[in-house]
């Protein structure tokens, strides 16, 4: 296919690590066909007989690849009536099914995510366990939301199979968006921990495997059962080993750990805390002696040496970071700073005590929506810990589980808190609720609709308890039932309002400038906004048949789908972020869209296009112009577009 088209598939993978390989080795290929042979043998790879050797497998594995790699024929429409300020905000909500989703931001994000944090289904027998349609994923996914979802009990035969052919291509394609530095955090428990461990291990490698967190999720035993399980676990895997070290999961300092920093006396550095300036072992050129402030001359200890050289010694004499008790007289111990420390090493143990439990983790939510809507949500206090590990200013944050949006709750509570500026990307499909449920009940159809309600409502709230607000106006009595708030498409009724403004005595407020953003742009996974060719066999030279389809297809755009539903296709087609400005700009009286706060990419759909039109929409200097091959007025005028983009410098391609 021509380069300069667009079609209406995702970043086809399988070509762009064809390409990648071909870069490097390109004396493995021959006639465009791998040798596989020879490309292991220039990696030190031989071939053997060996049969025997070590390898994780199950039935479906192979298909499961082939699914990663297949290109998705769905696109992202976007919903600004279900945004909040979608004009300013960098956060994205997406609802669909995420195996197609992570296939449509490949182009977009391709190691651009600082880093995943995922709750997928445990696999206990009444989770739901999406089953994938090689032929047909679309069509597979209008099915699924149509209907509710369907259990795995361990009856099927296939219990463990069918959990590892759902993650293993989305873990696969996740990979990719992961930055060289990125790290992935996985909830699971003792169902799947074992095969989830292995499946990791092939994705991101054995080497890239940092720790197996377990987080203490009850307050108290279940006492139904022999042995209550109070635990589950969180599997953190980075990209690239060689791109971490310890500094970079410092855990915050507690206020008890604070309080162990004294400073009696009155070091101008701050508040410290002492540790032993010795060592184990004798080793001669750290056995000198030391004369202490108050003229006593003290050696090691026996058995022990000092911890460092003479002459780093007397570089923390001459620094004062060394105590020798409050007479001076005592053996040295090294100082260590309050206001050097960036946090503390963490451990594999984290108890409710610090990350919060399920009970929490419920009230929090019942709290917020003053229903329980939604099972087994995990505490903020657990996602906060996990984001503030692993990212830091304008970092992105993806969870492509993301259930209730606790992620996007902790994303937005952690830059309140911290002052940073993560942006969050949310994925859910969106699963029906059962219409016996009190979320059904509250008017929720879906899961994703709690999702987004949870945002808002936790926007909302941390905006009036960080008192980002200003007096607007004095408030009426309401008795309608509108919101009585509207700020920028961020609406919130009175009553929730009155519920969190605390000791605030204001009635109406507005979002502050530069403040923390709680905004989101909602998308839906679609089937592409582009006609596909009808390849069905047409049955004895059925000519009008054949005349329908090509008359369909002079005009490739579906006709229900909008210039906004085109923009955002575009821009995911050709790896532009879907947070990108789109502005509408006018030439030679014709509609057309600017991408980007530098104009990126300008897209034009009118009608009847003039080599004129082109000359005006190059004046923009953008990198792309996209315009639709049936716009042209003429075949004329799509050549002389090409000429007129070529002298410019100006890539044209053709929708």
């Amino acid at each position: 296919m021509d380069s300069n088209i667009i079609d209406g598939m995702s970043m086809d993978l399988e070509a762009a690590n064809m390409d990648k390989l071909k870069s490097v080795f390109p004396e493995c290929f021959a006639e465009g066909k791998l040798n596989i042979d020879k490309l292991l043998s220039l990696c030190g790879e031989y071939i053997t007989n060996d049969f025997e050797k070590y390898k994780f497998e199950w039935k479906g594995k192979s298909e499961c690849l082939q699914l990663a790699q297949k290109r998705s024929t769905g696109t992202l429409r976007p919903c600004p009536k279900e945004s909040v300020n979608w004009d300013t905000t960098q956060n994205l909500y997406i609802e669909g099914d995420n195996l197609e989703v992570l296939k449509l931001l490949q182009a977009a994000y391709f190691r651009k995510v600082k880093m995943i944090y995922i709750d997928p289904p445990y696999n206990t027998g009444n989770d739901f366990v999406y089953e994938d349609d090689f032929a047909d994923p679309m069509q597979r996914y209008k099915e699924v939301t149509q209907q509710t979802t369907k259990s795995n009990p361990e009856t099927m035969g296939r219990y463990h199979t069918n959990w590892l052919n759902m993650m293993y291509p989305r873990l696969r394609l996740a990979a990719n968006l992961l930055r060289d530095d990125g790290v992935i955090f996985i909830s699971i428990d003792d169902n799947e921990m074992t095969n989830l461990r292995k499946l990791c291990d092939e994705t991101f490698g054995e080497e890239n495997f940092v720790a197996q967190i377990i987080w203490q999720k009850r307050t108290s035993p279940d006492m139904r059962t022999a042995f209550s399980t109070g635990h589950e676990y969180i599997l953190l895997y980075c990209k690239d080993m060689s791109t971490i070290d310890n500094s970079l999961f410092p855990l915050p300092l507690s206020d008890e750990d604070k309080s162990n920093f004294s400073n009696p006396d009155n070091d101008p550095k701050g508040p410290w805390v002492s540790s032993d300036f010795t060592a184990p072992g004798y080793r001669p050129n750290q056995m000198y002696l030391i004369t202490t402030p108050s003229g006593v001359v003290v050696e090691p200890p026996k058995g022990r040496c000092w911890k460092n050289l003479e002459d780093v010694y007397l570089q923390y004499l001459n620094e004062g970071r060394l105590w020798f008790g409050a007479d001076g007289k005592g053996v040295p111990r090294q100082k260590t700073y309050l206001s050097e420390r960036n946090g503390k090493i963490g451990w594999t143990w984290w108890p409710n005590s610090e990350v919060g439990h399920n009970q929490e983790a419920t009230q929090e939510l019942r709290n917020l929506l003053e229903l329980p809507v939604f099972d087994f949500p995990k505490p903020v206090r657990l996602l906060k810990r996990i984001i503030a590990l692993a990212s830091k200013d304008n970092d992105i944050v993806l969870d492509f589980f993301s259930g209730s949006a606790t992620t996007a709750h902790a994303v937005m509570q952690l830059n309140a808190e911290d002052g940073g500026n993560r942006k969050f990307i949310m994925v859910q499909l969106p699963e029906l609720c059962d219409e016996k449920s009190e979320a059904y009940k509250a008017g929720y159809k879906n899961i994703c609709e709690i999702g987004k309600e949870r945002i808002r409502r936790a926007g909302a709230k941390i905006k009036i308890t960080t008192h980002e607000i200003t007096i607007t106006q004095e408030i009426t009595p309401d008795t309608s039932d509108e919101p009585c708030v509207d700020t920028s498409e961020f609406h919130l009724d009175r009553h929730f309002y009155e519920k969190y403004k605390g000791e605030l005595k204001l009635d109406m407020k507005t979002l502050a400038p530069n403040s923390v953003d709680v905004g989101f742009r909602v998308f839906k996974l679609d089937t592409s906004n582009l006609k596909t060719w009808d390849s069905t066999p047409i049955v004895d030279d059925d000519l009008p048949t054949l005349y329908e389809r090509m008359n369909g297809m002079i005009n490739r755009v579906k006709t229900d789908r909008t210039d906004r539903d085109m923009v955002c296709e575009i821009m995911l087609k050709l790896g532009v972020p879907l947070t990108y400005s789109v502005t509408p700009v006018k030439t030679n009286g014709k509609f057309a869209y600017s991408v980007g706060d530098d104009c990126l990419l300008l897209l034009c759909l009118a009608e009847n296009v003039l080599p004129e039109d082109v000359e005006q929409m190059a004046e923009y200097a953008p990198a792309k112009i996209i315009i639709a091959r049936d716009s042209f007025v003429n075949d004329t005028a799509m050549a002389n577009a090409y000429y007129i983009r070529r002298d410019k410098g100006i890539e044209l391609k053709l929708v």
